[in-house]
This record gives structure tokens, sequence and C-alpha cells, in this order.
């Protein structure tokens, strides 16, 4: 392939295109910068597109500060595409850069008040100031460093590093959609590649000026590098870049693209120059007087299409190494699997306990490994976060930047437009205008308006320029956000992976104490203080200043994720719960979780409907929880303006009766919540005030054990006290039937019989077994019904059944609780012992850890549920159990008056008999 006498220029000039970021190594690698620009490296593979492909590069004035005092001086400018920097150096024959300019994360900026040609380039850590020679040159390069920069940040967003695509498809493919803010700007030829390289260096007014005093090693070595170069390479012509012989004979192009291809032969593997390529370099300068130049370009062409032939075979051997290693990576992959699955059946069919241990040891590893995982993920999150901070105080600025610009152009208009008005009136009357006008006055304002239209053009220009900037940035932005998004997502199924992990751990752990009671001490020992440690993570990991563990100590609402038990038994299984908790809400977060929260932003006001009744079933998010809870409260009981205060002065000047119960109970609310397991948490003054308020509110309740717990969940989610009394007063008054808190508590019975009945129609095998065993349900479901699941279930499940309980009513609370029944029926019909029956039933709705299970049982496998049902159901049972009650009272009437009758006839034989005794 034929390369332009201009990229071939630009090639040599660019010193950028072989200098790394350290100028130590370039300096001692043995190797000049011009002999690594013609001498392509051994593993290149280069396409046409990138051959044909013009090298930005050319001389630019660079605004220094030397002290209080700015300058401007001249530096040779390269871009340099694989890492995405502008290099600059003094000369273009200079090796070492003097500096550069990260591009990856900048943003660009022209202000035509500075003067013509200066723009502006600001990373995060500075802002360049630069000036080309021309408008037109100022605007070459701005699109070009746009495009390179889209390019770069597209490549890196796309492939991973060391990517087979990343070497093989070529950079020009890659370029931004053509955009209708700003045309392509003509390459001007003067200001870049081979002419801009031809020139010498921009005289300043002082020798001295130009020179870099803060790198002044560098400067020496560049210097001495020219002078040494010069006399060994070149001759004693003393011109490094013979540019004249190349604008002599353009004819010898193709030679040129020979010794390109064939030098690589005569490189030596150390980096020095072999015969051949002296011998080539001397053809490719001297080719003119060098006799028998026909024949030499014939056999260059031959030799020629075999570099072409070996270039291809290098291309397939990489390619073919790159599927190799994606070969060797699946096999990997695939005997891990079978080792997993081999161990996996090796701890079921072994039957020495010194072998499980040591298979659970390999778990652990594994836990380990993927913890460290975790932490390279996170601290990715972190850095993409600061990122994306950057990427939008960029986007701020250049918003400001824009709209400030903005003003100053319709200002500027409103000027011009006066300005063409004054014009008109006056040159609609030619006798005033003969009279008033001189010639050289309206020549001078001909002149003025002349200049305001180039600056109207001018600013066309960069308004152009910059929504062009604002729109790359914007796209580089999203793109950002998006890789970010998948981090995070990624993140979270780790962590859920590390909760289930964790939890599968525990579990082993717990059977294996469980199972094999007759360990050796050693091995029983060593089960324990694994368990001790895996129950001490938290601790351990929070003194070491990295929390890897994503179980937290507390939910949004105060509860404790891990309740504090004092049997070792009970705190694994709280851990195991907590984890499996975890792990549900990490998988179901983006899937489930997410287009909820988005269902929920979307609602404007709230109206009762098919749509919100759905959505209120699955859970109300937490940030619309307390909107929501108000909405269903002052629907249906309407607060009385100033009625809790007049309630709060009536319990300061009279004491009621109840008041001694609700001090007792205080202390007993919510213990495994932080915001009332201490006497002196700012919740209990405040819940004792909506409990004493309430005893006022409603005399013929007063108080009732478990109105406590009702009244310390509405005050955690409403967090205003007269927001929870009117809520309590709603769940009270409303939603509970009457006499469901009386003294007789007549109605919670009825619910009990009606809820039998409903646990005999849809779980009647459980009913059956539960009736077998003389099981009483009531003694379990009492309180459930009594305080709406409070103190049983977990609390981001508690939540969700409140949410639905205050917009439907009761019957979410049978739903809910055949539903627990339905959750774990296969655990309960396992156990054949009455007793171990009734343990289990009394922390069993503790161990509920898929709360969308657990809603699709109640709203959906329980279906219908018709709340007349209910009613007819409550109405029966309530007219059974009164007519007991009073037969009850009958009996003990009648009791009663007989005692009252044998009472005197009693007290004579009792007399009588101590009167023998004595």
């Amino acid at each position: 392939m034929k390369k332009g006498p201009e990229s071939e220029a630009c090639a040599l000039a660019a010193p950028g295109n072989l200098v790394e970021s350290d100028p130590d190594t370039n300096s001692n690698n043995g190797t000049s910068a011009r002999e690594k620009d013609i001498l392509p490296s051994p593993g290149e593979q280069t396409t046409s597109a990138e051959t044909s492909r013009k090298k930005l590069c050319g001389y630019l004035n660079k605004l220094g500060i030397k002290g209080p005092i700015k300058t401007w001086k001249s530096r040779w400018f390269f871009y340099d595409e694989n890492k995405c920097r502008l290099l600059y150096y003094r000369t273009a024959q200079d090796i070492n850069p003097l500096g550069s300019i990260d591009l990856s994360s900048a943003s660009f900026d022209c202000k035509m008040e500075n003067g013509e040609g200066v723009f502006e380039i600001r990373t995060p850590s500075r802002a360049f100031t630069l000036k080309a020679i021309s408008k037109q040159a100022m605007m070459y390069w701005l699109q070009q460093l746009q495009m390179r920069r889209w390019e770069f940040c597209n490549i890196q967003s796309r492939f991973p590093v060391g990517s087979s695509q990343l070497v093989n498809e070529p950079l020009a493919g890659r370029t931004i959609d053509n955009e209708d803010f700003l045309p392509l700007v003509k390459t001007p030829t003067e200001a870049v590649g081979l002419k801009a390289a031809s020139l010498p260096a921009p005289q300043t007014s002082t020798a001295l000026q130009n020179i870099s005093l803060k790198h002044p090693w560098t400067e020496i070595q560049n210097t001495v590098y020219n002078i040494c170069g010069s006399k060994q390479l070149w001759g004693s012509n003393g011109n490094v870049f013979s540019f004249n012989e190349f604008q002599e004979h353009p004819e010898n192009v193709d030679e040129e693209q020979e010794a390109e291809g064939t030098v690589k032969e005569g490189t030596l593997e150390d980096g020095r120059m072999g015969p051949r390529l002296k011998w080539i370099r001397k053809a490719r300068w001297m080719n003119s007087g060098f006799p028998g130049s026909e024949e030499l370009l014939r056999e260059k062409n031959s030799v020629d299409k075999v570099n072409d032939l070996q270039q291809q075979i290098l291309t397939l051997t990489e390619e073919v190494k790159s599927q190799k290693e994606l070969v060797k990576l699946l096999h990997k992959a695939l005997e891990a699997a079978q080792q997993e699955k081999r161990v996996s059946s090796m701890y079921l069919t072994v039957a020495e306990d010194k072998d499980r241990l040591e298979l659970v040891c390999h778990k652990v590893r594994q836990i380990a490994d993927l913890t460290s995982r975790l932490e390279a993920l996170e601290q990715e999150k972190k850095e993409l976060e600061q990122i994306l901070t950057l990427r939008d105080s960029h986007i701020q600025e250049l918003k400001e930047h824009v709209q400030l610009l903005m003003e100053k152009n319709h200002a500027k208009q409103e000027v011009i437009m006066t300005l063409t008005e004054q014009m008109a009136r006056k040159l609609s009357d030619p006798l005033q205008e003969a009279n008033t006008i001189t010639v050289e006055t309206l020549y001078k304002q001909q002149e003025e308006i002349e200049h305001l239209k180039d600056d109207i053009d001018a600013y066309k220009t960069q308004n152009q320029f910059l929504n062009s900037e604002i729109h790359q940035v914007t796209r580089l932005w999203t793109s950002v956000a998006e890789n970010e998004k998948a981090l995070l997502m990624k993140c979270a199924c780790l962590q859920a992976r590390n909760c289930q992990m964790e939890s599968k751990y525990l579990t082993v752990l717990r059977k294996l104490q469980e199972a094999v009671p007759g360990l050796p001490n050693l091995h029983a020992e060593l089960v324990k203080n694994l368990i001790r440690e895996a129950l001490q993570w938290d601790v351990k990991e929070e003194a070491e200043g990295l929390n890897l563990n994503p179980v937290s100590e507390y939910d949004e609402y105060g509860f404790m994720t891990v309740p504090d038990y004092e049997i070792e038994d009970w705190k694994l299984l709280a851990r195991i719960q907590a984890l499996e908790i975890k792990s549900n809400k990490l998988w179901s977060q983006e899937i489930v979780e997410k287009p909820l929260r988005d269902r929920w932003n979307s609602i404007g006001e709230l109206n009762p409907s098919a749509e919100l009744k759905s959505l209120i079933r699955n859970g109300i998010p937490v940030e619309h929880r307390q909107w929501v809870w108000s909405w269903m409260v002052s629907r249906h009981c309407s607060p009385v303006p100033g009625h809790y205060q007049r309630l709060l002065e009536q319990s300061r000047s009279t004491e009621h009766p109840a008041c001694r119960q609700i001090e007792l109970d205080l202390p007993r609310t919510l213990t495994n919540n932080k915001h009332f397991s201490s006497p002196t948490s700012q919740l209990i003054p405040r819940l004792r005030r909506v409990l004493v308020a309430f005893s006022w509110h409603n005399p013929a309740i007063g108080y009732c054990q478990g109105l406590n717990r009702l009244a310390a969940v509405a005050l955690l989610v409403l967090e205003d006290e007269e927001s929870a009394f009117w809520c309590l007063v709603y769940i009270v008054e409303n939603l509970m039937p009457a006499d469901y808190y009386s003294e007789t508590l007549i109605t919670s019975q009825v619910d009990q019989r009606v809820f039998k009945d409903f646990l005999s129609e849809k779980l009647p095998c459980l009913m059956a077994h539960f009736e077998q065993y003389q099981i009483d349900v009531s003694l379990i479901t009492f309180n459930w019904f009594l305080v709406a699941f409070v103190d049983s279930l977990v609390s981001d499940i508690l939540l969700r059944v409140w949410d639905a309980f205050l917009y439907e009513g009761t019957k979410v609370i049978f739903r809910y609780a055949l539903a627990i029944f339905k959750y774990n029926e296969e655990e309960i019909l396992r156990i054949h012992d009455s007793v171990e029956i009734y343990q289990y039933l009394r922390f069993f709705t503790r161990m509920i850890t898929d709360g969308r299970k657990l809603m699709n049982i109640a709203f959906n496998d329980l279906n219908p549920f018709p709340m007349k049902l209910l009613r007819n159901r409550r109405s029966m049972h309530r007219e059974e159990l009164e007519a007991e009650l009073r037969e009850l009272e009958q009996i003990k009437a009648a009791y009663v008056k007989g005692r009252a009758e044998q009472g005197p006839q009693d007290l004579e034989e009792a007399v009588s008999e101590e009167e023998e005794e004595s």
C-alpha cells in the first residue's frame, strides 16, 4: 500500500508516535525517535484504513505562565492514538516530550473574545490555552480532537483491553455520527502535516523565551540527541528532515513504502540498525543519484508482495493464538465446573468427618475469593462514581457558558437591529442625510457594520462548535452512566451470590453440628469455632474499616436485621435468615423492585383504582410509604384540627386510669427496634402521649395490650405524633370490627373461629394434622390478629402486610395468616410430636425470607376470598359465641347462688369440727 507524502512526513515528524509517558525509558532504549518512527514493531499489524489515516500534528502556541507574566511559547503537538494524549515538544525534531494532555476526560472550548485562533482544553486537573495560526486551523484542531476523543472513549467502553477485536478492527470505521452542528473543516496544509513539519519552529521575541524552564533535563536530552543524531544518521547537511528531497522527488513514494516494508529485516533484536537498514536509508534519501534505480524498483516490488504475505501470515497467526486462548479458558471453566460437581458428590458420599471438614474449608476459600472480587468491583464502582461527578461538573460548566454566549449574542443582535433602524431612518431622508451626516461618518458606520457582521459569523461558528461539544459530552456521560449501571447490577449479583454462599455455609455447619453428635472433641471444637467466627464476621470487618458483608445491622426503620438472641442456635438461624432475605432483595432489585419504583414515581394524585390496589399489594417503596399511609388514613378518618392537642392538655390535668398499664408496656414495645430498645429513646415519650391521648379519645376501650405496638409502627413510618394518633384511631375504629379491643375481646375470639374454618377449607391436610396432635392454632394466631403481625414477621414483610391492610382491611390479615401456614406447610407436616409442633410454631414466622412468594400465596393462590363470606362467617360464629357466653354466665350464676346458700351451713360445720378437736 502506498502512503502519500503528507502522511509520510507526519509519521516522520511526529515523535509522539513512539514516545511513551516515561521519558527515561525512551532515552535509554537504544533506538532514536526517528528510527522508531520509520521502523514498525515486530508484531505490528497495519490495515489500509490505518495507513491512510492522517496523523494529527503541527505547531501551536501554548500560553505559559512565568511568575506574574503570561507568555506564548511555540510547541510541536502530536496526538498519541493509543493513549488519547496530546504530546507537546519544543520542536518537531525532539525525542522526549515536555508534557502531555489527557484528552479522554477533557472538554474543548473556543472563545472569540480571546482573539483569533485561541481555544482551550480543560482537563480535571488544569486548563490549557492554545493558539493556532488561523481560525480555520483552530476549528480543524478542535474537530479532530473531538473525533479522536470519541473514538477512544467508544473503544474503551466496548472492548476489553487485549481483545482481538480492538487490534483488528480499523479505527477509521469508528467515528461519531455526522451531526448538523458544524460542517467538517478542510485540512489546512500549511498548519498541519508535511508543510508544518518542514517549516522551522516559529521564532519568539527573545532567544530564551521558547525554552521550557520546568523541564531542563528534557531540553538537554533533546538538544544532545538532535546534535548527535544529525551527525551520525544524516551526514553533515545539518537538516534532520530532508523535506526538499520529498518535494523534488514525489515519484519515489513506492521506494519509501518498500523501505518501510523491508526495514524490519534489517533491524536487529536489540533495536539497532543493521547493514541492510543503512543501505535502505541511503537508497531512500539519495536515490536521485543512485545508479540502477530502475532495477532496484522492480526488485522492491517483488519484495513488497512478499512482505504483504508475511503480514497476512502474522495476522492469521495472532488470530489463531487468540482463538486458542479462548478455547483454553473454556476448558478451564469446564474443568472447574466438573471439579465442583465432583466435590459436591464426594461430600454427599464421603463417610469420614475429616473429609467433610476439608470440603467445608474448600468452600471457605471460595467465599474468600468471592469477597476479594467484590472488593475490586466496589473499588471500580467508586472510581466510576468519581468520573461521573467530574463529567456532570463539566456539563454544567458548558451549559452555563452556552447560556452566557447566547445572552451576549442576543444583546449584540439587539444593538445591530438598533443601529440598522437608525441607519434606515437617516437614509430615508436625503436632505437630512446631506445636512447631518458627512461622508466620513457614513464610512465609519459602514465599517462598524462590517465588523459586527464578522462578529456575528464568528459567534455563530462558536455556538455551532459548543453545541457539538455539549452533544458529544452528553453522549459520553450517558455511556459512562450505562457502564456504571451494568457494574452496579453485576455487583448486586455478586453480593447476592455471596449471601447465598454464606447462608449455605452456615447451614452446613449447623447441620454438621446437629447431625453428628458423636464427633471427636477436636472436630466438635473446630465446628464450634467456625460457627463463632461466622457470627462475628461483621465485627471483624468493621474493626478493619472495610465492610464487605452486605447485611447491615438495622434497616431503614431501625429494626434489627439479625436479632441478638441469647441461644447460639437461634443466633445462627437469625444470621441465615438475614442473609437469605438480603439475597432475595438483591436478585429482585432490578427485575421487580425497579419497575415498581418507576410506576410509583409516575403516579401523581392518588385515586382508588385496580392499579393502585395492585401496586400497594406489591409493597410501597420507602420514599413513598409515609405519603401513601397519610392519604389512606385521611381518606377514611378525617382528622379534627386541634383535637389531639386538647386531649394532651386533658391528660396533663387529669391522670387516666390506664396510665399505669401504659407505663408497664412502654419498655416492652418493639424491643428489636433501636428507636424503642432504650428507655432514653426519643420515641418513647411520643408513644406515651399518643397512647394516653387515645385512652381519653375512646373511653370505651381506654387502653388494651397490643395498642402500643400498633402506635409504635405508625410512629416509625409517619414520624409525626398527631398523624400516628389518627392512624391508631383509623385502625381501631374503622378497620377492625367493634369490640375487637374491648375487655371481653369477643370479636377477636370470633375471628379465631372464622380463621379455623378457612384453614380447614384452604389447607385441609394441615388442619387434619393439627387435629391429630390436638394443636390449638388460636394460641399462636390470636396475637397475629390483635396486633396485625407486629413482632411476628420480619420488618420488610411486616410493612408490606400493613400497606395492604390499611388499604383493604382485616381480610388481608386472614389472607396472610393462611399464607404463612401454606408457606411452611411441608415443614409442619414433617413434625409428628405435639410439643415439637408448638415449639416450631413459636418462631416459624421469623424464618420466612421470601416476601414476594408469601405475597403471591396470599393474593393469588388463596383466591377467591370475598369480604361478604367473611362477614357471614363472623355473624354466624358471633351468635354461637354469645350463646356459649350466656350459657356460661347462667352456669356461673347458678354456682354462685348455690355457694351462697351453702355458705352458712358449711361455716357451722367448720366451727363444730374445731370444737371437737379442742
